[in-house]
Order: C-alpha cells, then structure tokens, then sequence
C-alpha cells in the first residue's frame, strides 16, 4: 500500500507502510476525509498536542505535525510498525517533533497536561479503543478541550462510554468518529 503525506509542508511526500500483516495503514482516501472533518472544527492544527496511539506507520501524527501540528507521541507495539514509524520520521527529519513510546498503549502512565488532539486506529473489531480512551481520560490524557478521532471498521458501533460523540462518517472500510469528553453534571449551566 502507498501512502503519501497528503497537506502541509511535507505534502506528496511518501511514508514506509510496515512490513507484514500486523498493522492496516489508514488510507489516503480516509485520512483525508479524517482531516477534513477535524479542520473544520478546529479551525487550525498551528502548535497542538497531539499523540497518534496503535499509530503503525505514523501516518495519522506525521499529517498533523506536517499541518503545522507542535509536537506528537506515537505509541505502537508491533516491532515492524516501530521501525517504520522511526523510518518515516526520520525520513520527514522530524525527531524534534516527536516522542516515539514502543510498547501498549495501556502502558502509557499520566500525563502532564491533557493533549489537544488524539488519534486512535485500533485493530478494527478489538474494542481496544474504548478501553484505551477510557484509561487515558482518568489519566489526564485528555481534558475539555480534547478532540479525538477513533477509527474503527465500518460495521463496527465504537463503544466509549464518558464520550460524546460530534461526529461519525463512514469511509470505504473504515468508520471515522470523532469524540469529545461528555460534560460532568457539575459543569452543567445552571437553570
């Protein structure tokens, strides 16, 4: 599978997909939707947090960072996926950028400060995304501001619970959901 970076200043450039058949590179045609959707809520991605998890390749963060994103942690486990995730950014000369975590996402410990972006692609039909949102949103990992985007196979209902859901599009094998933290009763405008 080719995959290319598709705006920003790496634009055209082409990433290395992992060997094997462990990792399903997002494709082009889904980033591209997936973008499109978060760019319109955003507005911008100029200086956001973002962490790219079951990340493969690297294709979802290295977007960001090349949309003018400031920095990305990319968390993957799969020893192939990891050398071409280091490959691609080394390629994109992005080290700087980046913070590369080999191993599970359900490793990952608190954060510092909740990130303004995360981007999940689970093995489609695990539930792992549900269950890794679920340990980052108690671990600070995401706040009010967070946006996060879960791809999952078309057929597939995600299920998080503590999540609303702004938006779901499907796109050819995939289904993109974008999340953001429900409200807690306290946060509620009084009547």
């Amino acid at each position: 599978m080719s995959l290319r970076i598709i705006a920003g200043q790496w634009r055209g450039r082409k990433l290395q997909a992992p060997q094997g058949d462990t990792t399903r590179p997002t494709a082009d045609r889904t980033r591209e939707t997936l973008f499109s959707m978060l760019l319109s809520r955003l507005g911008t991605f100029e200086g956001l947090t973002a962490a790219d998890l079951f990340a493969g390749s690297g294709a979802l963060g290295l977007e960001a960072l090349s949309r003018g994103a400031a920095s990305c942690v990319f968390v993957e486990q799969d020893p192939p996926a990891i050398r071409a995730l280091r490959a691609n950014i080394a390629a994109l000369r992005a080290q700087s950028e980046c913070d590369v975590r080999a191993g599970s996402v359900l490793a990952l410990g608190p954060a510092k400060a909740p990130l303004d972006l995360i981007l999940l692609d689970p093995p489609y039909h695990s539930g792992a995304g549900g269950v890794a949102l679920d340990k980052l949103r108690r671990l600070g990992w995401i706040g009010e501001q967070t946006w996060v985007s879960l791809e999952t196979a078309h057929d597939e209902e995600p299920k998080v619970k503590g999540f609303v859901v702004d938006a779901d599009r499907k796109v050819g094998k995939a289904r993109l959901t974008l999340l953001r933290l429900a409200p807690s009763p306290a946060q509620s405008p009084a009547d």
